[in-house]
């Protein structure tokens, strides 16, 4: 199969085949990273841009790895040392990026849509790098790879997703990409944090976390929302991380061999323990390694690398 597509927008526009073909690139970049020069002439010559809007330590980080991993020239622009602060637009900020023809951008904002609206205008590829509560494609496409790696498969699984559903970007692409395979997906968390179209996307919705957890074979953890008003939506922290805070516990209703997700940055004591997010179940510092290899592979299909 081969890739077809300009831009990395979200889950929802890919295929079952199009989410495989990225995994299996990805494994395929995985051991770069284990060399000991951990460099490939793949992306020799083209230019990769990330354009952040909102603060990032893993996606920014991994993409801009990736990018050297495979010797793209990459740029780093955030909106604090951009002419964001003069009062430039987005899209005049694109237009001029682009007038200096770079290969790819990964942006993100805090509007949804906006990487919609910079691909319609733009002859880079564009990549979303999280767009408000909206989509987040890369961390869910690494989260399957994780899955993938450590269960040996993804259709089958069992997987409950607790916290902030409402506002999470990163849940609503886990559930789209999660939705082209035979999987059980439950979600769990306070009321006001559930969304009422779960249950039309054909997931299960369960209050309580012990219920939640029983039988799954992956559990994926998320914080509350701060910047998105989330916090607004319990009584208290406290009340919070008594109710939906995963401890170790938990975990014996899940699967003796249930792996722990969390697509980070973690609050330890809200909505995970120190138990379990250090324990033998977390594969939670996996998952950054995997997304250096998934950003690879997504960079790779996009910007025609030769191989």
């Amino acid at each position: 199969m081969n890739w077809d597509k300009k831009d990395l927008l979200g889950i929802k526009g890919l295929s079952r085949e199009d989410i495989i073909l990225i995994l299996d690139t990805a494994e395929s970049f995985k051991e770069v990273s284990q060399r000991e020069i951990k460099k490939v002439p793949t992306l020799r010559g083209k230019t990769i841009i990330t354009l952040f809007y909102e603060p990032s330590t893993r996606t920014r980080t991994s993409f801009e790895i990736a990018a050297k991993r495979m010797s793209a020239d990459t740029i780093n622009i955030s909106a604090s040392t951009s002419s964001y602060v003069k009062g430039e637009t987005l899209k005049d900020t694109a237009k001029n990026l682009e007038s200096m023809m770079p290969d790819v951008i990964i942006i993100r904002h805090s509007m949804p849509g906006a990487p919609h609206m910079l691909a319609r205008i733009m002859d880079a590829s564009v990549i979303n790098g999280g767009d408000g509560a909206h989509e987040h494609p890369t961390q869910a496409l690494l989260d399957l790879f994780t899955m993938r790696e450590k269960k040996g498969k993804i259709d089958g699984l069992n997987i409950t997703i607790i916290g902030d559903i409402a506002h999470s970007r990163v849940a609503r692409s886990n559930i789209f990409a999660l939705k082209h395979f035979e999987t059980k997906i439950t979600c769990s968390g306070p009321p006001t944090m559930l969304p009422p179209y779960l249950e039309d996307l054909g997931v299960k919705v369960e209050y309580n976390i012990e219920k939640a957890v029983k039988n799954a074979d992956v559990i994926m953890m998320l914080r509350i929302q701060k910047e998105r008003g989330g916090i607004s939506y319990i009584p208290s922290i406290k009340e919070y991380s008594t109710l939906y805070g995963l401890k170790a516990s938990h975990l014996e209703k899940a699967k003796k061999d249930v792996i722990i997700m969390h697509p980070g940055p973690m609050n330890r004591g809200v909505e995970i323990t120190d138990e379990v997010a250090d324990g033998p179940c977390s594969v939670i510092l996996d998952q950054v390694e995997n997304g250096v290899a998934v950003r690879m592979a997504t960079l790779f299909l996009l910007a025609g690398g030769d191989g």
